[in-house]
Parts: structure tokens; C-alpha cells; sequence
């Protein structure tokens, strides 16, 4: 079974096409998508973090970019 994919592969083209490349993998965009992933979900955890540690439930763009640090 394949993994559950948050980004698309399409997003990921755009993104590395808008960085310059001419061509893009789709190996490429897979593993693009998986760093951004795995990045995306460790801040998330943190900024949750930040929010419970405040009381709170919502996580606030605030929690994101003092997670992102």
C-alpha cells in the first residue's frame, strides 16, 4: 500500500520549476515531498507544544513560527 501523501507531487514540480529547474523526477518530487513532510509534521508538534504549554487548544501562527526556529 502506498504512503498517504500530504503535498502533492504536482506542488512539489511547481515548487522546484519556480527554484529554476528545467526537469524534474518524479523520484525527485517523491522525496521533495517527503523532507517537506517530515519537516512540516516535527514543527507541528512543537508548535502544539507551545500551545498547550499557553493553555490553549488552538495553535496560533505565532506557535508555528517559534516552532520553525
Amino acid at each position: 500500500m502506498a504512503k498517504k501523501r500530504f503535498l502533492s507531487l504536482n506542488a512539489m514540480d511547481k515548487i522546484m520549476r519556480e527554484a529554476g529547474a528545467a526537469r524534474v523526477s518524479d523520484d525527485a518530487k517523491a522525496a521533495l515531498a517527503d523532507v517537506l513532510e517530515r519537516n512540516a509534521m516535527e514543527i507541528s508538534r512543537e508548535a502544539n507544544k507551545f500551545a498547550l504549554h499557553a493553555g490553549r487548544k488552538t495553535v496560533t501562527e505565532k506557535d508555528i513560527l517559534l516552532a520553525s526556529k
